[in-house]
């Protein structure tokens, strides 16, 4: 990659940071896919200007990366961040057309997102026991805060324990792009919450008090510590492929609408910035009462 495209990208990144206020995790898969569409250029046709890039150069590249075995989706996300990029660079004024204009996305296969059943959720709420020392109880509340909030990994492992308002029984939840959104919490969650907060003051002296959830060494949480606490229990419960923290946020959602909850309320407890984010979960409704139907009809 040469001299050039690097300073644009730091640039493009850098807007990304400071003006539109993209997450650390957001603002890498930026950087990555545009370091491969520009190493790329470089070896194949050398270095080229903003201007000289088109189309077909860029079609070149989705190729190549279908050929390697890249999925629908990962090429869509890769169109995605090119998108966005040019887009910046329209409105600096350094294109006067975008080369991305005439570039379709693949057509991806739809997925229903996968959640954990009920009768699972009450099993591991009910009759799961934790183990009775902190990591135990920090356990316990992880699992509880993805199921009862639907919030993202990022949002739980920064949640703070001011950002809980004990009086009105609710959380602020700081999201994507660094977008509140207050999420309202039931009495058995904010009394979990408040013994958690005084478990942790005697257990651990030099725990830090910023940050509502910590580890056994008093310290913040990290992505893999979550990530294997979720896969730990929801293995013992369930025999979904995925057993992963969005998982738990896919569960909250799906049992919401499964219920009769308004969509829009889904989204904005989700943090969606829009609608069509959140419909996806009206499919797992429908492939239920599909279902029942099946079922109890003597005709189906």
């Amino acid at each position: 990659m040469g001299q050039t495209s690097e300073k644009h990208i730091r640039s493009f990144l850098d807007y990304l940071k400071f003006q539109k206020r993209y997450s650390e995790h957001t603002i890498i898969s930026y950087e990555t896919d545009l370091i491969a569409f520009f190493d790329y250029l470089y070896v194949q046709f050398g270095e080229l200007q903003l201007k000289q890039i088109k189309s077909p150069v860029v079609r070149s590249w989705l190729a190549q990366l279908k050929e390697k075995g890249n999925n629908a989706k990962t090429i869509n996300r890769k169109i995605s961040s090119l998108k966005t990029f040019f887009k910046h660079c329209l409105r600096q004024g350094e294109i006067e057309v975008s080369p991305m204009g005439t570039v379709v996305s693949p057509k991806q296969n739809k997925r229903l997102p996968q959640f954990v059943e009920k009768k699972d959720t009450d099993t591991l709420f009910t009759y799961m026991e934790f183990p009775d020392n902190f990591s135990g109880h920090t356990e316990k509340l992880i699992l509880q805060l993805f199921y009862h909030t639907g919030m993202r990994q990022a949002e739980l492992m920064g949640l703070k324990e001011s950002q809980i308002d004990f009086a009105k029984s609710s959380i602020k939840v700081l999201g994507k792009g660094s977008k509140e959104r207050i999420i309202p919490v039931s009495a058995e969650l904010v009394q979990l919450m408040r013994a958690y907060i005084q478990f942790k003051v005697n257990a651990i002296k030099s725990a830090d008090r910023e940050y509502l959830l910590v580890r056994e060494t008093g310290q913040k949480l990290y992505p893999k510590w979550v990530y294997n606490c979720v896969k730990k229990y929801l293995s013992l419960v369930t025999t979904i492929d995925k057993k992963s923290p969005h998982i738990l946020r896919h569960t909250f959602a799906t049992h919401l609408t499964n219920n009769g909850a308004d969509l829009n309320a889904v989204k904005e407890l989700l943090g969606h910035s829009s609608l069509a984010a959140t419909q996806i979960y009206t499919h797992n409704t429908i492939e239920k009462l599909k279902d029942v139907y099946k079922k109890a009809h003597p005709k189906a």
